[in-house]
């Protein structure tokens, strides 16, 4: 990691190369110091350009800032510090200088400007250095606003643009100050006693505690480690960390599917080490380096994404008598149907919405969105009371939702999941990807709702054709085309040569498999 590290600060990236230049996708600014996509100068501009914008917004509370395992995230907060006290803005970052998980921020921030005796006060917003669960050697960094949650497109944009007019300039316009000095400015705020204390709150801790079980978890060599040590001293449960490394080069993980050093907690080639000593508990977990998405393992192995937000769902419908039957149940367009399944038969109301946690944001901020999940291993909720927890993704919490699942029902979550699928029927489910050239990227984006001739898709009946997601009629990015029986749904990947086919059958992996086939043909006449 010395290259890596040296590279960040002699690197530097150029504003006149594309690939060089800020760029914040679904999850805020992410890249390579060898490659000169994360270096310092990257840090400087777009932390002035977050100043920027603060003083456009009219924010004049604090900003949270917190950073995680990677090796490169701990400069990049050194470098966010210069430039926020050369500012005089005033920071909190976790006390002794620790490493701080994404929902913990988001927490703080809705703390702050929701505090409960009604004082209006200056709103605060945050800044957290973390590429998730991206390889070792990568770094990012991304902004949430007021809210809590991801920044929206129109704020991602006008902090990009800010801070990639300071990058041309060569930041000749964005002050610093020594890094001692700007430590020295910052204030602590111990994120992970205020966030434990509050779990109460959002899940059923006394069940859990009651329950007494066996409970394993795998930080994976990132900021959930101190959060799950405080959990399990603070409410005494039998819990054990199985995994206490923290290592920036993460060589205690075993390779994932493609070879790579990931730390994802929705692989079983990246968990493998909490699968093997599986037998141990009654049920683990485990969580990326930014703790922002969850892994769930029981007796029959690391349980698919989808079908947990599908228990989540169900469960808590069941589970959470103080909601409003009003609140609705947000899913993104290309996690499983099964969810609807659910949702329909409480007679609820369905929110989806395209890729990206940040379309749950305003949701869960303003209270009428109960849970918002995304296929991914990303999710939040409500407070069991109806009122925001996080508005960005809490691993954390959904793991502990998953120990209170089984605390009260008896049953894994697995276990659990089979019971829907005795109700609704079984769905077969896969993601492939498939290279495309530059035109074909560019013709995802013309596709429209009558680009589609076909009247039927692996011998259904087509029932909608869309491009705009039916929750908040936001562009979806690609197209989604549904039978009554199964869908697919494609869309261009951000940073590769390639196009995402996502399908779904509830007839069987050979229709499963048709539809993958008639996905592929209906899209090599659509995008010429």
């Amino acid at each position: 990691m010395e290259t890596i590290l040296k590279e960040f600060y002699e690197q530097q990236p150029s504003a006149s190369v594309p690939k060089e230049c800020i760029t914040f996708g679904t999850s805020g600014h992410r890249g390579r110091s060898n490659e000169r996509t994360f270096n310092a100068a990257h840090i400087y501009a777009i932390t002035q350009a977050v100043v920027d914008y603060r003083i456009d917004a009219g924010y004049q509370g604090p900003l949270f800032l917190g950073f995680d395992t990677h090796a490169l995230s701990r400069p990049a907060w050194e470098c966010a510090l210069q430039v926020l006290a050369a500012n005089r803005v005033s920071v909190f970052v976790e006390k002794d200088q620790g490493y701080t998980a994404t929902p913990l921020i988001s927490q703080a921030i809705l703390h702050h400007n929701h505090p409960q005796d009604q004082t209006v006060p200056a709103l605060a917003d945050g800044l957290i250095i973390t590429p998730s669960h991206n390889p070792p050697e990568d770094g990012g960094i991304k902004y949430n606003p007021h809210h809590g949650g991801p920044a929206d497109t129109d704020a991602t944009g006008w902090i990009e643009l800010r801070a990639n007019a300071y990058l041309l300039r060569q930041l000749e316009d964005v002050p610093t100050v020594p890094v001692d000095e700007a430590i020295a400015h910052a204030q602590e705020y111990d994120f992970t006693a205020h966030y434990v204390a509050q779990l109460g709150a959002v899940v059923d801790i006394a069940a859990i505690q009651k329950a007494n079980l066996a409970l394993g978890v795998d930080p994976m060599g990132g900021t959930a480690l101190p959060v799950w040590q405080a959990i399990a001293a603070h409410y005494h449960l039998n819990l054990e960390v199985a995994n206490t490394t923290i290592d920036a080069d993460f060589a205690f993980m075993p390779p994932d599917h493609d070879g790579k050093i990931r730390m994802d907690c929705s692989s079983s080639a990246a968990m493998a080490n909490l699968l093997k000593i599986k037998g141990r508990f009654d049920i683990a977990f485990g969580n990326d380096p930014d703790a922002d998405r969850h892994g769930i393992v029981d007796a029959n192995g690391l349980m698919n994404p989808n079908h947990f937000l599908a228990v989540c769902i169900d469960y808590l419908i069941t589970h959470r008598p103080e909601w409003a039957a009003s609140l609705k149940i947000g899913k993104t367009l290309v996690s499983s149907s099964m969810i609807d399944r659910v949702v329909a038969s409480h007679q609820r109301e369905l929110y989806e919405v395209p890729v990206g946690f940040k379309w749950f944001v305003d949701g869960l901020h303003e209270g009428w969105l109960a849970f918002g999940g995304e296929e991914s291993a990303g999710a939040s909720l409500l407070t069991r009371e109806g009122r925001a927890w996080s508005t960005d993704k809490d691993g954390i919490v959904l793991c502990l939702l998953a120990a209170e699942i089984m605390s009260v029902t008896g049953k894994t979550p697995s276990e659990y999941y089979r019971t829907l699928t005795e109700r609704f029927g079984e769905p077969f489910y896969k993601r492939v990807d498939t290279p495309c050239s530059p035109e074909e990227k560019a013709a995802f984006k013309n596709l429209t709702a009558e680009s589609v001739t076909e009247k039927q898709l692996a011998g259904d009946p087509i029932t909608a054709v869309l491009v705009n997601a039916p929750g908040n009629g936001a562009a979806i990015g690609g197209i989604k085309v549904t039978t009554e029986n199964g869908w697919f749904a494609a869309r261009p990947s951000g940073t590769e040569s390639l196009y995402k086919v996502y399908a779904e059958s509830f007839k069987g992996e050979q229709h499963l498999d048709e539809l993958v086939e008639n996905a592929s043909a209906l899209l090599a006449g659509v995008l010429q």
